[in-house]
């Protein structure tokens, strides 16, 4: 037990090692965060402003801008911070508290996905009732449970990875602190820990995965059944978009966690954890906003471009 000791700083490996891509990097992930940051924001400020976007649609989005926004915050800074200033160390207090934040705004991202798709099931294929089911009372049900529920999931990893001791490996080969890579580097019995990645996961990708895919059947299946061709094309562009963010978001997050240990590499890995750490919620505002008219014009109106909403 002689080798066993609390870190008190870990070593992120980060994306590269060579400072001519650093540099590259710091320029790419500082515009990608500042073009993230702001679309994420003009959504929640278009909606909030506008009274025609006061629907349970755009609070579910706006919900959703609020939460990449908290997401990608987690661990885009503090990567740019270190290359800023030539540091790749983290203490184990910032450690547990960035891992905390990163999987409580991460598990709410994919149960409020899925509460989005039920919205979507319930606009489409019974839009008579919908008015009556979806309530404010449920809306905000439906969105309190994904905070309350990825906090709950985050407090329970950390409090049983604050427990574990490392050994004389402080070096993280991410650039930022992945439970499943603190757990790896832990020289303590992971059993529990690496049972309830496998359970509280589940719970958090998985279960919301599948719900949505449940209800997206029957909306494509109502979707093909419109006749205006209009009409059709308004709802494919609608759900549509929802579809890509699914896609990419839970598709790279099952390629990390959920495949076979033998089929990963650091650099796949490094990839697929970008693209839903970083990229898509980047993506998120300018794909729910490019097809969707109301949205574009409270945007215009945000601005103060009231003269070009009107000619349209």
């Amino acid at each position: 037990m002689g080798n066993q000791t609390k870190f008190f700083n870990f070593l992120f490996l980060g994306l590269s090692d060579q400072p001519e891509q650093e540099q590259f990097l710091f320029r790419l992930f500082l515009g990608i965060y500042f073009i993230g940051t702001l679309g994420n924001l003009l959504t929640i400020l278009a909606i909030v402003f506008d009274s025609h976007l006061h629907t349970p649609m755009y609070f579910f989005l706006s919900n959703l801008s609020f939460l990449d926004l908290c997401f990608t915050s987690t661990t885009v800074p503090k990567m740019l911070v270190n290359y800023l200033l030539g540091s790749n160390a983290i203490s184990q207090p910032e450690c547990l508290a960035q891992m905390y934040f990163f999987v409580a705004f991460g598990a709410s991202d994919s149960i409020l996905l899925s509460a989005m798709a039920y919205d979507r099931y319930l606009a489409v294929c019974h839009p008579l009732h919908y008015g009556m089911i979806m309530t404010s009372h449920l809306c905000a049900l439906l969105v309190a449970v994904p905070w309350v529920s990825g906090h709950l999931i985050s407090m329970i990893h950390t409090i049983l990875l604050a427990q574990l001791s490392f050994c004389t490996n402080n070096k993280i080969p991410h650039f930022f602190c992945d439970m499943n890579t603190l757990i790896k580097l832990s020289c303590s019995d992971t059993y529990i820990n690496e049972i309830l990645v496998l359970l509280l996961g589940g719970m958090v990708v998985l279960i919301p995965f599948i719900c949505i895919v449940i209800s997206y059947t029957p909306i494509v299946s109502a979707i093909l059944k419109v006749s205006s061709s209009q009409g059709k094309w308004k709802a494919f562009s609608t759900c549509g978009s929802h579809l890509s963010v699914v896609s990419l978001f839970y598709g790279t997050i099952i390629s990390v966690y959920f495949n076979p240990a033998n089929t990963h590499t650091v650099q796949k890995d490094m990839v697929a954890t970008v693209m839903y750490t970083v990229v898509t919620p980047t993506l998120n505002p300018f794909i729910y906003s490019l097809r969707n008219d109301d949205l574009k014009r409270a945007f215009w109106k945000l601005l103060g471009l009231t003269c070009f909403s009107t000619r349209r």
